[in-house]
């Protein structure tokens, strides 16, 4: 059954054995913390810090999106990382949609042990999108993109609106993280939908063009939409999250078989 949606952000301090680890973790767009906040519990649950900031405009009204800019979407995000930095002896990034690009951005800016993806948008597909700088101007929002969730009963809290000058603020942010994928060298864990009808396979595509010096490890869902994370995969993205960052972990310690490192240098898709 559907709830009402906490828009709160997420802090969780480290509470586990040996390394510490922390995830800094991003929602997606026109969404709110409440979408991946199941997905945070996780991490936290598993004894990681975890820092996931409500991102400016979000969580509020379609009309305060409007007026913000993808480098604040970024700054939160990156907050979130130096925070758990500075406590941490590793620290990953992971995000949703959206967030799956502000987590990328990270990966290819700070030194990050990872990077854990939901269904990460990196290009929009409207062929209105590159106009979108202009339409602003004469059309002020369309309709939601938000709630593609297959199980029943389920609400991701995102606007009912979306704003025309957030979704060209979301462009740039797109075409500047591309630029920046071949920057990345951590391994990226990528869970996908295989019904997705917000973002299409051209994202995929992108990323996996981008990331020629780091290992990608793509899972498909086959019973969930695009906010898997509320969906009935999301058990499989909780624990598969989990594993992988202990997995990088045991990977980096000295003394380990090398192989197992080498193992995850190419590309797999379970």
């Amino acid at each position: 059954m559907s709830t009402v949606p906490d828009h709160s952000p997420f802090s969780s301090p480290f509470s586990g054995d040996g390394p510490r680890v922390g995830v800094a973790l991003s929602h997606g767009f026109t969404g709110s913390p409440h979408g991946v906040r199941a997905w945070a519990s996780a991490f936290a649950a598993a004894g990681f810090a975890v820092r996931m900031p409500l991102l400016p405009g979000h969580g509020t009204t379609w009309q305060e999106l409007a007026r913000s800019r993808w480098t604040e979407w970024h700054d939160a995000m990156d907050s979130a990382y130096l925070d758990l930095e500075a406590e941490c002896d590793h620290v990953f990034s992971a995000g949703i949609s959206m967030g799956g690009a502000l987590a990328l951005r990270i990966a290819a800016t700070r030194p990050v042990a990872g990077a854990i993806l939901v269904n990460p948008a990196l290009v929009i597909d409207d062929p209105r999108a590159p106009l979108a700088g202009i339409l602003k101007l004469v059309l002020k929002s369309t309709p939601s993109i938000g709630n593609d969730i297959l199980k029943p009963g389920m609400d991701e809290g995102a606007y009912a609106r979306t704003p025309v000058a957030a979704a060209h603020e979301l462009n740039k942010l797109f075409k500047a993280t591309r630029l920046l994928l071949p920057r990345i060298t951590a391994p990226v864990r990528v869970f996908r939908s295989t019904v997705d009808h917000v973002v299409s396979d051209s994202s995929i595509a992108a990323l996996r063009q981008g990331l020629a010096n780091a290992p990608l490890d793509l899972t498909r869902l086959e019973n969930s939409y695009h906010v898997a994370t509320l969906d009935n995969d999301a058990d499989q993205i909780f624990s598969g999250s989990v594993d992988f960052i202990r997995n990088v972990l045991g990977d980096a310690r000295p003394g380990l078989n090398q192989s197992a490192t080498a193992s995850q240098k190419g590309e797999t898709d379970e």
